[in-house]
């Protein structure tokens, strides 16, 4: 009996061994990486990063994002699709996601708790990852009659998918025109709903906010003349005074083909990580982002606006321990 008995208790122990096998952090040295990837040290459970949606930028560059650090930087990432910068808040808060994209704009709402958060309150349970590029608020329509913002008062408009970002850069655009939500007809869809709405007659117009080119927008330009609003000066000033979050931009006419440039203003696409990541995991993350950027641009063209500079600019939300030491390897302070 006391042979079984010791038998047994062998066999348990031995179980308990190989269940801590799946911890959630240890270290291990990537002696394989390739030349000019990021060999970083820190090996973790999935960490879910939450996007956009499938004909958006922040989809398609999340991916990439996402499958080379899992392959490259010892970090195990999986891309999700996500509902727009204010769900992706709620889905790092609600424990769904440990990684979210999310708009400049609408980051800084939530970690205040104003504007889309004035009813929720504050959310704080995320810092700031680095900041990657720009994205432009682009106006789209087949209707060349459609010139000015103005010219959207009484039109069908779509303004954005409910609880996106999109949805307050429309109303902050239509009110530096004098225009309300009450001036257009409005409906709330995604950028790839948008995209097959215009195509189909059904609105006349639509609101995107994403680094251009955007899929859904470069899809529709192969089927049918795609038009882009341009802002005026007068209007791109009044607008940057009262939300000085907002960038002048321009579109050039060969993004999607368009008779001229484009000028428009545009927020920052910043990735985002919960407080409660483990520093080294997010270290080998920007790093793995920010080393190899120069040499991914086939990959995604968005691996070509990522820079240091542009990547530490982020103020109104602190930064990541682990982004933090990174930024501060290249010789950058961030706020933290």
């Amino acid at each position: 009996m006391k042979k079984f008995l010791a038998l047994v208790l062998a066999l348990v122990m031995a179980l308990s061994l190989v269940a801590c096998g799946g911890s959630t952090t240890n270290t291990d040295t990537n002696d394989n990486a390739a030349p000019g990837d990021n060999a970083a040290t820190t090996v973790s459970d999935n960490l879910r990063l939450v996007t956009g949606g499938e004909s958006g930028t922040y989809y398609a560059f999340g991916s990439v994002i996402a499958q080379h650090a899992t392959n490259n930087a010892g970090v195990n990432i999986v891309g999700l699709v996500g509902n727009g910068s204010q769900s992706n808040i709620f889905e790092l808060d609600d424990g769904n996601a440990e990684l979210a994209f999310c708009q400049s704009d609408v980051m800084a709402y939530a970690y205040d708790g104003t504007n889309l958060f004035a009813d929720t309150g504050a959310v704080n349970c995320f810092s700031t990852v680095a900041a990657l590029y720009t994205e432009q608020v682009q106006i789209v329509t087949l209707d060349d009659s459609i010139k000015t913002v103005a010219d959207l008062k009484g039109k069908n408009v779509s303004i954005g998918a409910a609880g996106s970002g999109v949805y307050f850069n429309a109303i902050d655009i239509l009110g530096a025109y004098d225009l309300t939500e009450a001036d257009i007809k409005p409906t709330y869809q995604s950028f790839g709903d948008s995209a097959d709405a215009l195509k189909n007659g059904q609105i006349d117009a639509a609101f995107i906010v994403a680094g251009a080119p955007t899929t859904a927008v470069t899809d529709l330009a192969t089927t049918k003349a795609v038009h882009l609003v341009s802002l005026d000066d007068e209007h791109v000033a009044k607008l940057l005074a009262s939300s000085p979050y907002y960038t002048a931009c321009t579109i050039s006419a060969d993004t999607y083909g368009t008779d001229g440039d484009v000028t428009t203003v545009g927020v920052g696409a910043v990735l985002l990580a919960r407080n409660d990541v483990s520093e080294d995991a997010v270290y080998a993350l920007v790093a793995d982002i920010f080393d190899n950027a120069a040499n991914l641009t086939s990959s995604h063209a968005k691996y070509g606006e990522v820079s240091l500079d542009y990547g530490a600019s982020i103020t109104s939300v602190p930064y990541h321990p682990g982004a933090a030491r990174y930024f501060a390897e290249k010789g950058l302070t961030v706020a933290d």
